[in-house]
């Protein structure tokens, strides 16, 4: 399942959702831009996981709960919480960060 959240109500998401794959864009970034419909199609691919964008720019309570630094970042959460981030323009490290939930 992918949703775009348009208000910093992540938190919120996160918490009532067991497994959680974020992608932190903003409207500026390029690699963001590229990186959507991929992320989109993974999201179909992956079962037993939600997959939400959000823009970290103006959702700034949002992109604290995975210390957002640099765009496009993934971030990973169970049961509520963060488990690991990762900042690519790349499918591997993406499908890596979200193996490593998945196999814990």
């Amino acid at each position: 399942m992918f949703l775009e959240l348009k208000e910093d109500v992540l938190k919120e998401y996160v918490e009532e959702e067991k497994d959680v794959v974020v992608q932190f864009s903003a409207s500026w970034c390029g690699n963001c831009r590229l990186m959507k419909p991929k992320f989109k199609k993974l999201s179909g691919e992956t079962e037993n996981f939600r997959f939400v964008m959000i823009d970290a720019e103006k959702n700034p309570e949002s992109r604290k709960m995975a210390t957002v630094d640099n765009l496009p970042t993934f971030a990973t959460f169970k049961d509520g919480k963060f488990v690991n981030q990762v900042q690519t323009n790349k499918m591997d490290p993406l499908k890596e960060l979200i193996d490593e939930v998945t196999s814990n």
